[in-house]
């Protein structure tokens, strides 16, 4: 081989080598992913808490403190019980210590991404008193008028959820109607060119209602005073 061929030629990698470099990156990579994870895990769950505090009591109007408690099968247990695993929900209590209602969350499949809210209900009036959406990726300028529009909102201050006489599910299902077209209290009036957002708003109410506000009415004595 001539002189010149030898200085042309490129000098050749191990591959060894190679794939050493790229296993100490990929692990390495992965190990400030994991370090990332955990150390913002917590900041994350202390804003979701905080978050869910304020909607609280902006779903149930007056309350001023809360105590929470866990839907465990067909009933509910103070959610400091030993090995209670459930659904969450809220009891917010007036300053003098009353019961103002109950705040619970639902969610459901958007038009884009999955809606999650908080519904507030009110035992006396056995009616939803207020709804909070806590996470969306709606299209702007129209199904993310669920979180805003006062007319969508006002379906929330009375929605009706009184439970059946059997005490199994609610009266007569939440459902949301063609907006305009709403004739009865546990009727939603939908947005206009929103229709796919507002239904799932009555899809996601429905179904978390018909469980758990029965339960709520069983177990109320429980939920009654907040000491």
């Amino acid at each position: 081989m001539s002189s010149e061929a030898q200085v042309q030629q490129a000098p050749v990698t191990p591959s060894f080598a190679m794939l050493r470099t790229l296993g100490s990156i990929a692990t390495l990579s992965g190990l400030l992913v994991v370090l990332v994870y955990h150390f913002t895990l917590p900041i994350i769950a202390e804003n979701q808490r905080i978050a869910i505090e304020k909607a609280i009591f902006q779903v149930v109007p007056g309350a001023v403190s809360r105590k929470d408690f866990i839907a465990v099968g067909d009933r509910l247990l103070p959610a400091d019980s030993e090995g209670a695993q459930g659904e969450r929900i809220y009891a917010a209590y007036a300053a003098d210590g009353r019961l103002r209602g109950v705040a619970l969350q639902a969610a459901a499949q958007g038009y884009q991404d999955v809606i999650k809210v908080l519904y507030g209900y009110g035992p006396e009036c056995q009616c939803i008193i207020g709804m909070k959406v806590l996470k969306m990726a709606e299209t702007p300028g129209l199904g993310d008028k669920i979180a805003s529009d006062p007319g969508f909102l006002r379906n929330f201050e009375a929605l009706d959820a009184q439970v059946d006489a059997g005490g199994a599910g609610l009266a007569h299902p939440i459902v949301t109607v063609k907006h305009g077209a709403k004739t009865e209290p546990w009727q939603i009036d939908a947005i206009s060119g929103a229709t796919v957002s507002s239904k799932a708003i009555g899809r996601m109410l429905n179904a978390s209602a018909q469980h758990l506000i029965p339960l709520i009415q069983r177990d109320l004595a429980l939920l009654q005073h907040s000491n």
